[in-house]
C-alpha cells in the first residue's frame, strides 16, 4: 500500500540566510590591521563564509555595493569618513541590504544602532542578535564601561561622580602611521596623548558608562605591540554609603558571573604579581579581565581591566558580535 502524500503547503518566503549552507560575510577594510585580525580569526571556523573583493576594487563603490547584495552581513573595518560613506551605500540597495557591523568610531553613539558589547547587562546580547546595525566597541571603552556601568546600576558610584580613566595601550591600536613609527625604532618608548581631552571614545564611554558627567580620559601608548590596561582611581569615602573594596568586587563578580569572556580576578591572584600587572598577557584572546586593587586603611580603590587591544578591544569583539548577529558558533 502506498504512503500516504500530504497535499502541498504554501510556506514562508526563505531568507537570503536559509536558502544559503551558511551565512556569508564581508569585510569592507580586510587589509586593515582590524580587517585581518579579524580574518585570522575567522580562518579557522566553519560556520560562516567570508567572502572577498579583488583587491582592484577595494575602493570601487559599485563593485563593494555588489558584494554587499550577496552577502548576508558587512563589516565595515574602515575609517570614520569611509565607514559612513559604506552605510550609504548599503542602504540603496533596500530591502536587499545587508546587516551592517561597523568597527569604527562613526556610529558608536548614533541612534538606530545597537551597541556591541553582549556584557553591558543581561539584554545586549538579545539586542545584538536582532539588530540590522551594530557598532562595534572601542577598545578603551570596552575596558572602562566594564569596569564602570554595573557600579553605577547598583548605585554604589554615582551617575554625577567625577570619574578619571587612565589607560595605556599598545601600539598596533593607533593604525599605520603608529605602527610603523614603533616599528622603525622612530617612536618614543611611553607617552601620554589625548590631552586636549577632546579623545572621541569619551561620548562612547559616557553613554554606556551611563555618566552624567563627562570623565576625564587619559590614554597613553607603550612600546609594546598588543595589550591593554585601562584603571579608574576612586575615593571610596566619597561614595555613597562608604563602600569597601569588597563591595565594588562583589558587584562586579555578581554582573558577570557565568560569561564565557569577561571575568573577574581577585586582587590576591598570582598573576597580580603582588601589586604589579602588566598589559600583555591576554594577548591573542578574546578575555577582558576586571580587579579591584584596594586599601582600606587609607579607604582607596584602582579598578584595572586588561584586554588584548586587538581582541576583545577590536577584533575579537567583532567576531563575537559576527556569531551573536548570525546565530552561529564562531
Amino acid at each position: 500500500m502506498q504512503d500516504k502524500v500530504s497535499a502541498p503547503t504554501k510556506t514562508k518566503a526563505k531568507s537570503k540566510t536559509e536558502l544559503r549552507a551558511k551565512p556569508t560575510l564581508f569585510i569592507d577594510g580586510e587589509a586593515g590591521t582590524t580587517g585581518i585580525e579579524i580574518r585570522d580569526r575567522l580562518a579557522a571556523v566553519d560556520t560562516v563564509e567570508v567572502r572577498s573583493i579583488a583587491p582592484d576594487k577595494r575602493k570601487d563603490p559599485t563593485a563593494r555595493k555588489a558584494l554587499m547584495a550577496g552577502v548576508d552581513l558587512v563589516v565595515l573595518c574602515l575609517p570614520d569618513d569611509a565607514a559612513k560613506e559604506a552605510v550609504g551605500l548599503a542602504s540603496e540597495l533596500g530591502e536587499a541590504a545587508p546587516r551592517l557591523l561597523d568597527a569604527s568610531t562613526a556610529h558608536r553613539v548614533a541612534p538606530g544602532w545597537a551597541y556591541g558589547f553582549p556584557e553591558l547587562d543581561a539584554a545586549q546580547s538579545k539586542v545584538i542578535a536582532g539588530a540590522k546595525h551594530v557598532s562595534n566597541p572601542g577598545c578603551y571603552p570596552t575596558g572602562a564601561i566594564a569596569l564602570i556601568r554595573p557600579l553605577v546600576d547598583a548605585g554604589l558610584v554615582p551617575a554625577d561622580y567625577p570619574i578619571s580613566v587612565n589607560a595605556v595601550s599598545g601600539y598596533s591600536g593607533g593604525g599605520k602611521s603608529m605602527i610603523e613609527s614603533y616599528e622603525t625604532g622612530q617612536a618614543s618608548s611611553f607617552e601620554l596623548y589625548g590631552l586636549g581631552l577632546e579623545h572621541k571614545h569619551v561620548p562612547e564611554l559616557q553613554l554606556y558608562a551611563k555618566l552624567t558627567r563627562r570623565p576625564i580620559f587619559v590614554p597613553s601608548v607603550g612600546n609594546f605591540r598588543k595589550g591593554m590596561l585601562i584603571s579608574v582611581p576612586l575615593h571610596l569615602d566619597a561614595l555613597p554609603g562608604r563602600p569597601t573594596g569588597g563591595d565594588l568586587e562583589a558587584v562586579l563578580e555578581q554582573r558577570y558571573a557565568g560569561s564565557t569572556y569577561v571575568k573577574v580576578v581577585r586582587a590576591a591572584d598570582p598573576s597580580a604579581k603582588g601589586g604589579r600587572l602588566e598589559a600583555e598577557a591576554l594577548n591573542g584572546t578574546n578575555r577582558l579581565e576586571l580587579r579591584v586593587f584596594a586599601n582600606e586603611k587609607h579607604r582607596q580603590a584602582v579598578l584595572v581591566a586588561k584586554l588584548d587591544n586587538l581582541g576583545k578591544g577590536a577584533s575579537g569583539a567583532a567576531v563575537q558580535n559576527i556569531g551573536i548577529m548570525l546565530g552561529v558558533e564562531v
